[in-house]
């Protein structure tokens, strides 16, 4: 069962902001899914506040697996097999919560209200200005200080024939991180049984709003994060990319990718073009770009693989624009204290384009009572 309209207005309307009660536990059939069932849940520790933070573990007919929690909407852990059937860590991530708390660069979160940069803080919407919540920064990133990544949602199973799954739903109030109208959002993981990761998002608001979710997992397909992700061949459906002016906001230009190092539409190495002198890669430090996906609908954005596993990955999209974030500051201690390096990984989050409030040319991310936000992503896993 997907979550529609009436499920969200009628069953989560009075929610609590960050509230972790109120959806019950269904009951799972049991089906001899690897010995394993399709969907497990167990708490995950607890936060400051008392919340118990669940972990899901969803795990399809070839044994492959998907480990998402409440908290932040992550996905914690995805194993998917190479070529020769062998399963591994496909997905950068940490060992306990309170690492995901206190030292998370947004391993696997999801994001929102609104993925990326808003210039100031600031946008107009319906002839007033909005202020937005923007921290320490100059500028609104990724929803806030207190955004969907550090919240605790409702989580609850959910298995269809395609495979097993998870709904995570949060009511944001009015007013949230400077963002007008009470909005209830959902996203539901589920992990196919031919290997898709599918991201499914639905969203109401009681005001107008903007809204720009994503997913902000890192990926590193050869099983191995001291590994860099430099020799992954990346191809992207894309002729060009939305630039930076020199303070990292988006100009709104769309600059064409040829005869730059942003032209992948044909596959290369990500690292054959990531150290040239360039101005774009300077500000971004590195590839931190949104390109701009040919074409409307559920399409492919572009396609990962790894030669050292044979792992492939298709990134398909409903949304404009695919952001590619190749962990360029990334210095720390990863999960099973595996040291994770600059390119340990590469984030390919499928959203609109960054600060387009402020950019009427970019496609509109507002959302209006009685219209039903909905987008889809797929991570389509292959090894040969």
């Amino acid at each position: 069962m997907r979550l529609d309209r009436r499920t969200l207005l009628t069953g989560l309307a009075a929610t609590p902001l960050g509230g972790c009660g109120g959806l019950p536990r269904m009951a799972m059939p049991s089906l001899p899914f690897m010995g394993t069932e399709p969907v497990e849940q167990k708490p995950w520790g607890t936060l400051p506040d008392g919340q118990t933070v669940t972990m899901f573990t969803l795990t399809n007919a070839k044994g492959s697996q998907a480990r998402v929690m409440t908290w932040g909407g992550i996905l914690q852990s995805l194993k998917v097999p190479d070529r020769d059937g062998h399963m591994a860590e496909v997905v950068l991530g940490l060992d306990a919560l309170a690492d995901y708390i206190e030292r998370s660069r947004n391993f696997g979160s999801t994001v929102g209200r609104y993925a990326g940069r808003i210039e100031g803080g600031r946008f107009e919407l319906d002839g007033r200005e909005v202020q937005l919540d923007v921290g320490s920064g100059p500028h609104s990133t990724h929803g806030g200080p207190v955004g969907f990544a550090k919240r605790n949602w409702l989580g609850r199973p959910d298995l269809t024939d395609e495979g097993p799954g998870v709904v995570l739903t949060l009511v944001s109030a009015d007013g949230d991180q400077g963002f007008p109208g009470q909005l209830t959002i959902s996203v539901t993981y589920r992990l196919t049984h031919d290997d898709r990761l599918i991201l499914d998002y639905l969203a109401l608001t009681d005001r107008a709003t903007v809204l720009n979710p994503t997913n902000h997992s890192y990926f590193n397909l050869s099983g191995d994060p001291e590994r860099l992700i430099l020799d992954h061949d990346l191809q992207i459906e894309a002729d060009a990319f939305a630039a930076y002016a020199p303070d990292k906001i988006v100009t709104g230009a769309l600059t064409p990718v040829a005869g730059t190092p942003f032209d992948f539409r044909t596959a290369k190495p990500i690292g054959r073009d990531l150290f040239e002198a360039n101005e774009q890669l300077r500000i971004g430090g590195g590839y931190d770009h949104s390109f701009a996906v040919r074409g409307q609908g559920l399409r492919r954005a572009g396609r990962l693989s790894d030669g050292f596993s044979g792992r492939s990955l298709e990134v398909w999209t409903t949304e404009p624009a695919l952001h590619v974030y190749t962990a360029n500051p990334v210095e720390m201690i990863g999960r099973g204290g595996v040291p994770y390096h600059p390119h340990c990984g590469v984030a390919l989050e499928t959203q609109h384009y960054q600060n387009s409030p402020n950019r009427p040319q970019f496609p509109t991310t507002i959302l209006r009572p009685g219209e039903t936000f909905t987008s889809r992503t797929e991570f389509r896993f292959s090894a040969s």
